[in-house]
């Protein structure tokens, strides 16, 4: 019994942000004095809920209401409040749709793709494939052979690093990067700069907290070989002009890299257009499984680089002392992949263009700019990154700090009193936090399944968290 207690209390303490636990305040004491909460319980439950501000109902035709009952984990409750799910930057909810895409693979024609000729090893054969073909079209791919299945986006950028990158660069090259970059984009250029002796050189903000594409240019040389940069950031919710890096960088004769993990899920993409040698997203990001992600890469080029890991599938004949290899994609794709979660992937992309990216995007443009006034309305709060205006575009999330509170704190009481799930800490990008100054922040990042209902209850919730935190200090 003494051990379940124990247990009880280590739950009971779990949600309470981490700074104020054990602090003794007035009127919520419990016990020996230490502040504690009761578990959370699932769906159901009868404690009331937090009453959010009165607004008028959204009209039937948002596609946030239209689409949320395809997404059946959000229709659940904690401690009688609604599940809000602003976490959207980190990853994407999935729809029956794309669930059940994966199910009947596993149900009905679970087998090994390629290599065999019956029926069932056929049919995933054409499922995968026609994924890949779904992947290419959705990015406006010039052919499907440019598209690579990867494990996540992270693999995809070191697929580049290592089969591109130490085979073209060599001591005294440039890799120019911007600050502002997912450790992701980051990590393997550091690794290759430090086999190879190329140096990385970054780009900084400008006032208005953007990368500063002017800098950028300035940095470019001769001996730039490669630019490493995101379409849209994960903190900033700033959209980078990718034809104008691409034109730039072009002229001194220097690749150019995209990290379109916040872009390909939440607006149309045209990887011809762009330009772009490299492009890299993750399914998981656009309401498909996880660990499936995609390289898009310009055949030429593709065909040119070395594989990145060896084994069956990647090669086209194998001798005792030597291999060749097979053409892209198959030269990239080494073993057995994941091949259900390429298929859903597919019927994310089915779902996605069921309602049109151009649609998806002017939705979210118009929820994320009533996000980002909405946290402009509240006292102490600093949003990150640029104000949304018809000429800039900024994506539908928000990072920001509160005077004086712990962005962890915020996180932890607006989930555990307001059911509203937002993310913390430095979101993988602490170059950007350090220069911006600051080591951590929330965020709350939107899709088209949110509603501005959602972001009042979220902006409810905060005003209540703040007040709470703040007379505890």
């Amino acid at each position: 019994m003494a051990t379940a207690a124990a247990a009880a209390g280590v739950a009971s303490l779990r949600y309470f942000p981490s700074s104020l636990r054990n602090r003794v305040y007035p009127g919520t004491t419990s016990g020996g004095g230490a502040v504690t909460f009761s578990p959370r319980r699932g769906r159901g439950a009868s404690a009331a809920a937090v009453a959010a501000p009165s607004r008028e109902a959204e009209p039937a035709s948002s596609l946030g209401d239209l689409t949320r009952v395809d997404f059946p984990i959000l229709d659940q409750e904690f401690d009688g409040n609604k599940l809000v799910y602003f976490d959207n930057g980190a990853t994407s909810q999935k729809p029956s749709h794309v669930m059940k895409a994966l199910d009947d693979y596993y149900r009905f024609y679970n087998s090994n793709v390629h290599r065999g000729i019956h029926a069932l090893s056929a049919k995933a054969t054409g499922a995968y494939e026609a994924a890949r073909i779904k992947v290419a079209n959705f990015v406006n791919a010039a052919d499907s052979r440019e598209i690579i299945f990867t494990r996540n986006a992270t693999e995809a950028i070191n697929l580049v690093a290592y089969s591109w990158g130490l085979s073209n660069l060599k001591q005294g090259d440039e890799i120019v990067l911007t600050v502002a970059e997912h450790h992701s984009a980051i990590v393997p250029w550091q690794f290759v700069s430090q086999k190879t002796g190329a140096v990385l050189k970054y780009v900084g903000l400008t006032k208005e907290e953007v990368p500063d594409i002017e800098q950028l240019k300035g940095l470019l040389s001769n001996k730039t070989k490669i630019v490493v940069v995101h379409h849209v950031s994960n903190v900033l919710g700033s959209m980078l002009p990718i034809e104008e890096i691409v034109a730039c960088s072009n002229r001194v004769g220097a690749k150019v890299l995209v990290d379109a993990c916040q872009s390909v899920p939440h607006m149309p993409v045209d990887v011809q257009k762009l330009g772009a040698d490299f492009l890299v997203a993750s399914s998981h990001k656009m309401c498909g499984p996880t660990g499936v992600g995609f390289l898009h890469g310009k055949f030429e080029i593709l065909s040119s680089m070395e594989p990145f890991l060896g084994g069956g599938e990647m090669i086209a004949d194998v001798f005792e002392d030597k291999s060749t290899y097979a053409e892209p994609p198959s030269r990239f794709e080494a073993g057995t992949p994941a091949i259900g979660e390429a298929i859903a992937l597919g019927a994310a992309i089915d779902y996605l263009s069921n309602f049109g990216m151009h649609r998806i995007h002017e939705y979210e443009k118009e929820l994320g700019a009533y996000l980002y006034e909405s946290l402009l309305s509240v006292p102490k709060v600093r949003v990150y990154g640029p104000a949304p205006s018809q000429s800039d575009h900024r994506a539908p999330l928000c990072s920001f700090n509160v005077e004086n509170v712990h962005p962890t704190d915020i996180a932890e009481i607006l989930d555990l009193q307001h059911g509203v799930a937002i993310r913390s800490g430095h979101h993988c990008a602490q170059i950007l936090h350090r220069t911006l100054g600051i080591t951590a922040s929330a965020r709350a990042s939107l899709h088209f399944y949110n509603t501005k209902e959602e972001v009042d209850v979220f902006i409810h919730g905060l005003k209540d968290t703040i007040d709470f935190l703040t007379s505890q200090h």
